[in-house]
């Protein structure tokens, strides 16, 4: 059987958005990239707005800052200092200290090695001797991590092959998913960064450092256990906590063997598949994680109160009572130290805070989650949303779905934000908004497909001579072909080449030479328009008429007709450059191009002018004659650029302007100020400029309050400046002249400096 076009089209309604929403959920379990990280974009925000509230439990940072580095010394500091800085630490009443630091080396600074590092002498080798003698500066840390006891050291799991692994102190057990393995789901590496065997001997606990950044680097989730891809004896892979669940153990004193509940454990039932890890006990207390053992920080964001700078600790600069009841954990907020991450909350900061917002959440029993069911439910919820959009899109047509879709929009953030907010659940609201939009998309293409015959006709009729932005509008609103005009405030531009009639008698054997330099010229004027949103209205021989904010509104069309003229004055010298060139190689004569442009706004009518026969999209108005006959002007005031008041109002800010005069134009009784447009934003806010334009002001005061001397002495000041030669030339020529006219011929008493143009 064949298929009509429109059977076609009607099955394209159903086929195309139900393979889009098994995309969508195919890319859902696949956990494409760019899809999760629109979802942990939200998570984020969600934090930014409302982050944890910080309460103060005791968790301290001794922070080896820069600080502490300037007064100390260079990192690595001595083990004796160390050691004393935890002796002092626990006698100031510090239940647990941990180490954000690996102590992999021997210390440098130990009699022994350093005499061992002198060069070899009879008098050394006497020293050497004594040395051996002297305690060893690691055995000494050792011995105060011993003696004072509830120490905690860390290591980093890394990708290169460990040869022993390090001290494991707590340890796991795993109930539930019979004939699976830990291992199974945590993080396994290869390798280990360990401390010392003497000081990990010393140690009360040993754990990991690592923090697991996502792809875009910043830290949300934390493993807080992972495996050494070591086989041991009997115990085969080796699983160690991560620094804050350690501590939390040693604070409690509670047993080694910390439980891990694993889905299904106790005989748990759970209506979906999900498998894997669901919480850890640690002592009394219980931290719910992923299915992969990774906890979600919940960021209260940078709190001052938290750190304390090691050298006040080892200079004894602290209150006695500063470390009473408290959980310290020691680290660094240096940058050179190389430990410094992103968090949601903050786009630099160092590891060891990391740890303590872990270990704070793990004391007040503040935990973040994003549930086990939460993949299976948005699942679900997609293929409600997906199905339904699917079935009833054909047949609501464009509005409706628009309107539904806001609404599960709204109703899905709000949801998410709700179970955030009350609950500390991370729900995704991202993938029910991207089956509607998905679904909108594609259904709204098949219409697209029907409408784009008729759009291709009125590109044909239309694009030839109409503006790419006047066509675009009226292929989306094709009754705007039809006469009728409406009122807008507007912006005109005039652009006239200078002395055409010469430059054209140049060619008067050769016009199709005169044909390519004029299309050579109009070409990159009109880029510079187009590019600027503005429709070219039309081209008069040499000259071009153009307009902004029409037939689309366009914000700050003042600004970009400025922006238009200066690229077209730019456009001009690069041609002027390259036929110069030109000449110069074919041994011809050069004229250089030179334009005059006038720039107004105001209000106009514009619209489709003309006969039920022929009509053009145009405008008319008074503002339209004034910025022809501004163009007509910078020709007798020497100047490529003048505009009107009304856009030096606009745009007096952002560009270089100063007023010509006060002039009525041939045509017109009212009195007009007008300016020249010398440059951009830059310009305008250079010192010379500003101290120019007061001065040129000046001048143009003096001159319209007849103080002819005074205004030729300002004259004369005025092209004393960088700024007042070039351009303004023949300007200055310009009120020379009228001053040497008013002297003989004095002006009437009433005069208020207005010019009366006789020409256009």
């Amino acid at each position: 059987m064949r298929l009509t076009r429109q059977t076609a089209l009607r099955l394209l309604h159903y086929v195309v958005p139900i393979c889009i929403l098994l995309t969508c959920i195919f890319m859902r379990w696949q956990n494409v990239p760019f899809v999760d990280q629109f979802r942990m974009t939200v998570f984020d925000t969600y934090q930014q707005i409302s982050p944890r509230t910080y309460k103060d439990v005791g968790v301290r940072i001794v922070d080896i800052d820069e600080k502490s580095l300037e007064e100390m010394g260079q990192w690595p500091w001595p083990r004796t200092v160390l050691a004393g800085l935890i002796y002092k630490l626990r006698a100031a009443g510090a239940q647990v200290v941990g180490f954000d630091v690996v102590f992999a080396e021997p210390d440098r600074t130990s009699p022994a090695r350093v005499v061992g590092d002198w060069p070899r002498s009879s008098a050394t080798d006497q020293i050497e001797k004594l040395a051996k003698t002297l305690p060893d500066h690691d055995e000494l840390l050792a011995q105060f991590i011993s003696g004072t006891g509830q120490i905690v050291t860390a290591i980093q799991l890394t990708n290169k092959k460990t040869e022993l692994p390090p001290r494991q102190v707590g340890n796991f057990s795993a109930s539930g998913e019979a004939g699976r393995s830990l291992s199974d789901f945590i993080p396994v590496l290869p390798g280990a960064a360990k401390n010392l065997d003497v000081i990990e001997a010393a140690a009360s606990g040993n754990a990991i450092l690592n923090v697991a950044p996502e792809k875009d680097g910043i830290v949300r989730r934390v493993p807080l256990l992972a495996a050494l891809d070591y086989e041991l004896p009997a115990i085969g892979m080796p699983i160690y906590p991560t620094l804050s669940m350690e501590m939390l153990r040693v604070l409690q004193n509670a047993p080694r063997t910390m439980n891990v509940r694993m889905s299904g454990a106790s005989g748990d039932a759970r209506w979906t598949k999900s498998e894997g890890i669901e919480a850890i006990r640690v002592g009394e207390l219980t931290i719910p994680t992923d299915s992969s053992g990774y906890m979600w920080v919940h960021y209260s964001g940078h709190q001052k109160q938290r750190y304390i700078s090691a050298s006040d600790i080892i200079n004894d600069q602290l209150p006695a009572d500063t470390f009473r009841n408290t959980v310290v954990l020691i680290g660094t907020s240096a940058e050179g130290l190389l430990d410094l991450w992103s968090s949601p909350l903050d786009p630099v900061l160092p590891g060891v805070e990391i740890h303590a917002e872990m270990l704070e959440q793990m004391l007040t029993g503040h935990f973040l989650a994003r549930p086990y069911w939460a993949a299976e439910t948005e699942t679900f919820v997609l293929l409600l949303i997906g199905l339904f959009f699917v079935l009833a899109v054909p047949r609501l047509g464009a509005v409706w779905p628009a309107a539904i879709g806001a609404t599960l929009l709204i109703s899905a953030s709000m949801v998410s934000w709700w179970a955030y907010e009350s609950k500390l659940l991370l729900i995704d609201p991202v993938y029910p908004v991207i089956s509607l939009i998905a679904v909108y998309i594609s259904t709204s293409s098949i219409g697209f497909i029907r409408t784009e015959g008729e759009r291709r006709l009125i590109r044909s009729a239309f694009a030839n001579y109409l503006s790419p932005a006047l066509v675009d509008e009226l292929c989306l609103h094709p009754e705007r072909v039809q006469l009728g005009v409406e009122a807008r405030d507007m912006t005109l531009m005039f652009c006239d080449v200078r002395d055409f009639t010469v430059i054209s008698e140049g060619f008067k054997s050769n016009p199709q030479g005169l044909t390519r330099l004029i299309n050579r010229l109009l070409t990159p004027l009109t880029d510079c328009i187009l590019e600027r949103k503005g429709t070219i209205d039309k081209y008069m021989g040499d000259c071009i008429m153009a307009f902004w904010n029409a037939p689309l509104d366009v914000k700050d069309h003042a600004h970009h007709a400025c922006h238009s003229a200066l690229a077209m004055r730019s456009a001009l010298d690069l041609l002027n450059a390259e036929r110069f060139t030109e000449a110069k190689m074919a041994d011809e004569p050069f004229l250089p191009l030179h334009i005059g442009v006038g720039i107004n706004c105001g209000d106009c009518l514009v619209g489709n002018i003309g006969s039920d026969q022929r009509f053009d999209y145009s405008v008319l108005g008074d503002a339209v004659n004034l910025a022809a006959r501004l163009e007509g002007q910078s020709k007798n005031y020497g100047i490529d650029i003048v505009m009107g008041e009304e856009v030096a109002k606009r745009v007096e800010n952002d560009f270089a302007i100063l007023e010509l005069d006060l002039i009525a134009v041939k045509g017109k009784r009212e009195a007009v100020h007008i300016y020249a447009l010398l440059g951009d934003k830059v310009l305008c806010q250079s010192t010379d400029f500003r101290d120019f334009r007061v001065l040129h002001k000046s001048m143009i005061d003096a001159y319209r309050q007849k103080k002819w001397d005074e205004t030729v002495r300002l004259i004369t000041k005025c092209r004393a400046t960088s700024l007042g030669t070039g351009a303004l030339y023949e300007l200055y020529e310009l009120y020379l002249h009228r001053i040497e006219v008013f002297r003989e011929i004095p002006p009437p008493a009433n005069w208020d400096g207005v010019f009366f143009a006789t020409d256009k």
